[in-house]
């Protein structure tokens, strides 16, 4: 008799049994074959040759010749676990315990199996349990002074205080927060809000950052400009080199540019992180 004929219990010949309520044992299930017989089962209630179901494991990123195939419905060599996935997702074996337990059904029964799912799934009253999201805190170091984004304000670089923040709050990269002082980078950064800085000593044009400039904090947009005529010289260095005038410039048209001057004590904090 055949394992077709095993399977579908068309014959007298009694199938071998998945031992459901027994300790599993994957020795035993192997010499009986069961997988084999479920593959085998499966592919021909899909209607599928060996090499319609080779071509569409090659669609699922699976390579094996037919003899592949027949030595696994044979149980002379089993698929590995990915050749097995693809296996289900292409035979419709959702669930694989189920799957190969069902090897002692016929078409009639394994249709009655479908619905009985179907029905399941429709009456919602049986869907997994949404997983509960636990949010992860950390501590992060927050200016006790604000950084202006309007008239300048002292930035203490010492004052530092430790708050608790949702990690997915603190964008990657955030070195400390500092909280904004104004409304000159409106409508982007507002009064009171906390922004998050990268430690750097250096900026881009166009880049957003916290500087010092003689003892007073600021939140502006790097850049910089040609010096005018009359302070040309001023940005001229030793070996006769004209440097740039580094400026600081606010989102709000209503704040005139910051103008830094070689005279000014000047130094970048970091970059503020964009939102």
């Amino acid at each position: 008799m055949s394992n077709e004929e095993k399977s579908r219990g068309t014959g007298p010949a009694k199938i071998v049994s998945f031992r459901p309520n027994a300790v599993w044992n994957a020795a035993e299930e192997r010499t009986d074959n069961i997988i084999g017989q479920r593959l085998s089962m499966e592919r021909k209630r899909h209607g599928l040759t060996l090499e319609a179901l080779r071509e569409l494991l090659q669609n699922h990123g699976v390579e094996i010749q037919i003899q592949g195939l027949s030595k696994w419905e044979k149980g002379l060599t089993v698929p590995n676990a990915y050749q097995f996935i693809a296996l289900c997702r292409i035979l419709g074996i959702e669930d694989c315990m189920v799957g190969m337990e069902s090897v002692l059904l016929n078409d009639t029964g394994l249709r009655k199996l479908d619905e009985y799912k179907m029905d399941l799934i429709a009456s919602g009253r049986y869907r997994p349990a949404p997983e509960r999201y636990t949010e992860t805190y950390i501590e992060m170091p927050v200016s006790t002074l604000a950084v202006s984004a309007g008239v300048g304000e002292f930035l203490d670089e010492g004052g530092f205080e430790m708050i608790r923040f949702p990690k997915s709050a603190v964008p990657v990269g955030a070195d400390f927060g500092v909280r904004v002082n104004g409304d000159s980078m409106e409508p982007v950064y507002h009064d009171g809000q906390i922004v998050w800085v990268e430690k750097r000593d250096t900026l881009q044009p166009g880049e957003v950052g916290v500087f010092i400039c003689n003892g007073e904090g600021y939140l502006k947009v790097y850049d910089q400009q040609e010096p005018s005529e009359e302070s040309k010289d001023d940005y001229v260095d030793s070996y006769g080199i004209l440097h740039q005038q580094i400026i600081l410039v606010s989102y709000n048209k209503l704040y005139s540019p910051k103008l830094i001057s070689p005279s000014d004590t000047f130094f970048v904090v970091g970059r503020v992180i964009p939102v």
